[in-house]
């Protein structure tokens, strides 16, 4: 289990990039993340969402 300061790393299935912010939809897994997009393709998600609408609707 992780926890505070671990690294989880999820393999993607979308990534939708909006000017350094993202969202993510990992493989088997029906949430989506929001999170930071950096310009090495690097991604730090921070917040969990149970479908598109709500995470695009938390951008």
């Amino acid at each position: 289990m992780a926890g505070p300061g671990d690294h989880e790393i999820l393999h993607p299935e979308i990534v939708l990039g909006f000017h350094g912010l993202c969202l993510v939809k990992p493989v088997h897994d029906d949430d989506w993340y929001m999170g930071s997009l950096y310009d090495d393709g690097s991604i730090d998600c921070w917040t969990a969402y149970d479908d598109l609408y709500e995470a695009l609707r938390g951008l």
